[in-house]
């Protein structure tokens, strides 16, 4: 494939395609956080006060346990985006444990300095839907890609939508 200004520099074009693909993918590292943060997988790891293996924490979750095996695989995203990392833990056994970084304090649920009522709110499907219009607010004469996707203002909808109003309200989301 030639690229522009006659070059066809394999590591450029590579470049190109993973830089793509980090874009394409890069939703995966939110839903990851907000996964994290709903099963309360930070909550859990403070709380018990250590590292914690992946038996332990499995079995700390409220969750199905058949579903086990994609715990690390969650956790691998975590641990790449530093809100996790890895540690040895000494029980007779030498295993790899999990263990939260400073950044954990702003994601406990409960919190007085919590953000995770914003992010859990920022990626309710309320909010996010409307990004998957931005497109069509170019072609049509609504004012927001929200009132494109609901049909009416954003403060409109949270008199209608429960969820969406007890988001603003409660956790005054949108104040400055």
């Amino acid at each position: 494939m030639a690229l522009p200004h006659g070059g066809e520099k394999s590591t450029e074009l590579l470049n190109a395609q993973a830089h793509v693909w980090n874009h394409i993918f890069n939703f995966i590292n939110s839903m990851s956080l907000k996964c994290a943060v709903q099963l309360g997988i930070l909550d859990i790891i403070h709380k018990d006060g250590k590292s914690m293996t992946l038996a332990e924490l499995v079995e700390a979750l409220p969750m199905n346990k058949a579903k086990a095996q994609s715990v690390p695989r969650l956790m691998r995203i975590l641990i790449h985006l530093r809100f996790f990392m890895k540690a040895k833990i000494s029980n007779g056994k030498e295993e790899t444990g999990y263990w939260i970084t400073p950044t954990y304090r702003l994601l406990l649920k409960d919190k007085p300095l919590s953000v995770a009522p914003f992010l859990l709110a920022m990626h309710d499907p309320v909010l996010t839907e409307p990004w998957h219009y931005l497109s069509a607010l170019f072609e049509n004469e609504n004012s927001t890609p929200f009132d494109t996707t609901h049909g009416r203002m954003l403060w409109e909808h949270a008199g209608q939508e429960p969820r969406l109003n007890f988001y603003i309200y409660k956790y005054d989301l949108f104040s400055t």
